[in-house]
């Protein structure tokens, strides 16, 4: 936690330690959310408490995001779990966690910023999950709360982008370009 941003996730792990690392950590922290949602889905098939479901499996995946973000092993800090949510997206509302990874990757791509990715991308998830037809519209509370806690989790690289301060991801392999770094 006293390297790059101090941050758990996978970014600053591939900022500090590599691509390889980075990306290992990217696919453990999908499956800390992935595995309780599809067991959620797997296992859930009545309605508890009014919620279908698919719902109730996507909040035993936020359960992990929440962990995750506020880990009381970490006095209650973490990551900002952007790959924790897509696990659990994954595993409960998987049509719906690929529309928004898919808007995700575009984003980045364009701007070279998976800060931007993240605070677009997961809170329009609700938005996608609303229009998406056959998809479950009590899932669509859930997916907006986990928006909102993206964009609070995202406070400072929200400030750092006004400022033009944020530093670029790269996808493939190498470190990630500081604002001020010539391109390649």
């Amino acid at each position: 936690r006293s390297v790059g941003s101090g941050n758990i996730g996978a970014t600053n792990v591939k900022r500090a330690l590599g691509s390889k690392w980075g990306y290992a950590v990217f696919g453990l922290d999908l499956l800390k959310g992935f595995v309780p949602s599809l067991l959620g889905t797997l296992l859930i098939k009545d309605q508890i408490y009014g919620l279908d479901p698919q719902t109730q499996a996507f909040l035993a995946g936020l359960a992990a995001v929440v962990g995750h973000a506020k880990s009381p092993f970490l006095g209650f800090k973490g990551g900002k779990g952007v790959s924790t949510a897509m696990g659990a997206g994954l595993g409960a509302v998987p049509l719906v966690a690929i529309s928004a990874f898919t808007l995700f990757l575009i984003i980045t791509a364009a701007t070279g910023f998976l800060s931007l990715g993240s605070i677009i991308a997961i809170p329009l998830a609700p938005v996608i999950a609303w229009f998406m037809p056959g998809q479950s519209k009590q899932v669509v509370v859930p997916l907006a709360i986990l928006g909102l806690a993206v964009i609070i989790l995202h406070r400072a690289n929200i400030g750092r982008l006004m400022r033009g301060e944020e530093s670029k991801f790269r996808f493939g392999g190498g470190a990630d370009k500081k604002k001020d770094e010539p391109p390649s």
